[in-house]
């Protein structure tokens, strides 16, 4: 029986994705900042752990406790929205903490296990904004950038261990909290100036008739951490997988 270790299970897609693979006879250690057993099914095979990806020591004590994995997904993250121009650095350093540094180091503390195996898979989930520009998500896209090109580079580096990296690139998931978590963050990212530009792609968002669901994501992280093919990327939801058939057509002509 195979074990899981996912970041980022309190809510969205890594609640979501911590019930897929339970419910495919995994062993599930969910990890969140603040544990809650609540979320998810009462069961031997599935573990509830603490983790900050941002704190090396909280990074410690999880792999410690967890034991040997088979997978991790590093789907912890989180959001902003807004102009450039307004964001402050302290607020782009605190995206990049998370979405970019944390999946790096948990990713490392993994990667000496799986080497030694020779078996393993590391699956970083990124978004949809990797396959076109956005806008309104300058810093959080460059997190996610990142993590695009570090993913692709360190897949080559494992090969030889026959350890697998993958990349799961959810669409827009309005179901989610990414908006409610990030909100906070998020006061006074619109300047007046860019008023009437954010409201247009405001409304052209929530007019958005393709969308990706938790599910969806957790589907994408089942078929990557399963893979064999040789396949790196796995866009996640209606909306990405049509982004990503739409950059591959366009790096084609």
């Amino acid at each position: 029986m195979k074990t899981v270790l996912i970041t980022g299970c309190s809510s969205g897609y890594g609640l979501e994705t911590a019930r897929y693979f339970h419910a495919q006879g995994w062993n599930v250690i969910a990890t969140m900042r603040t544990p809650r057993q609540d979320t998810l099914p009462m069961s031997e095979r599935l573990r509830v752990l603490a983790l900050d990806v941002t704190k090396p020591d909280s990074i410690a004590a999880a792999i410690e406790a967890c034991g040997p994995v088979d997978v991790l997904v590093n789907n912890a993250g989180i959001g902003v929205v807004g102009v450039f121009e307004a964001t402050p650095m302290t607020t782009a350093r605190e995206v990049f903490e998370t979405n970019t540094f944390g999946v790096m180091a948990m990713t490392q503390a993994v990667v000496p296990q799986f080497r030694g195996r020779r078996s393993g898979v590391v699956v970083n989930v990124t978004s949809s904004v990797t396959l076109a520009p956005m806008p309104l998500a300058a810093v959080y896209t460059a997190s996610k950038m990142v993590i695009e090109g570090f993913t692709g580079s360190l897949a080559h580096e494992l090969a030889a261990f026959n350890v697998r990296v993958k990349l799961v690139e959810p669409g827009y998931g309005p179901t989610t909290r990414f908006t409610a978590n990030g909100a906070s963050r998020m006061e006074g990212l619109i300047p007046e100036a860019y008023a009437p530009f954010a409201q247009r792609v405001l409304d052209a968002f929530a007019q958005q008739a393709a969308v990706t669901t938790a599910l969806d994501v957790a589907d994408a992280v089942w078929r990557a951490a399963n893979d064999m093919s040789g396949q790196l990327r796995f866009p996640a939801g209606p909306d990405a997988v049509a982004l990503a058939q739409s950059a591959s057509t366009k790096g084609g002509s």
